[in-house]
């Protein structure tokens, strides 16, 4: 009798099979609920990951830039121990003064002018890295412009590119327009000029912004590297 109360029922192949099927149903659907969070949690659009993953690349460039700059300002100040006299470089600005011993022969006195007015346009304009305009720019940015603008000679992007047009010039036969390149961050030709005459030149200094400084200051002096002429023949 206690046999036959405690007996149970066998199931029927047909609901043993229902039941499998709804166990594997249910750990089918578990697997693709848990791998489809994965993936999400490893895409760059995922909401949960987004705040904390979008600024890990942009971290350490920024950290670097900033010490890097900082660095470059350091030295820049505590070497640059030739400044030109202010007069010097109103006269600069103003277009009152000439450099007729060091004048390019190449460049005509009209277009002589219109880079003086050019190179004078953005004294003043503030350093940035990678800026072109008078919101902000860097110093391969600078002498692109000057020569664009002033006499519509086309030059590189980047002080290196740069570096390599025109024809190589050495410091004693330096003219007016001539760029003048530097090492200032360990790397060759990263930084350039325009040269005046009387061992000026003007640039896109890091710590004054756009600028007139002296090749006999020590900071650019130690570091310079070379010159070339852009303009070699008269047109």
């Amino acid at each position: 009798m206690a046999q036959f109360l405690f007996h149970r029922k066998p199931r029927s192949a047909s609901s043993r099979s229902g039941l499998f099927r709804n166990r594997r149903s249910t750990w089918l659907l578990a697997a693709m609920v848990s791998l489809g969070l994965g993936l999400q949690g490893c895409g760059s659009s995922s909401p949960r990951f987004r705040s904390a993953e979008s600024p890990k690349p942009k971290a350490p460039e920024k950290t670097s830039s900033i010490r890097f700059a900082t660095r470059e300002e350091e030295e820049e100040a505590k070497e640059n121990d030739r400044k030109p006299d202010s007069k010097e470089i109103e006269g600069v600005v103003s277009g009152t003064r000439d450099f007729r011993k060091e004048k390019n022969k190449a460049i005509s006195p009209l277009d002589q002018s219109k880079m003086m007015r050019a190179i004078s346009r953005y004294m003043g304009t503030p350093y940035a890295y990678g800026g072109s305009s008078v919101d902000g720019m860097d110093c391969s940015a600078y002498t692109m412009l000057v020569y664009k603008e002033s006499i519509g000679k086309a030059l590189p992007r980047s002080a290196h590119e740069q570096s390599k047009t025109g024809s190589d010039i050495r410091l004693q036969d330096l003219k007016f327009g001539d760029l003048v390149f530097f090492n200032t961050t360990g790397k060759s030709g990263s930084h350039v000029g325009i040269y005046l005459g009387d061992d000026l030149f003007a640039h896109a200094s890091v710590t004054l912004g756009v600028t007139i400084s002296s090749l006999e200051s020590s900071y650019y002096k130690n570091r310079y590297e070379g010159a070339r002429r852009i303009v070699t023949t008269t047109e």
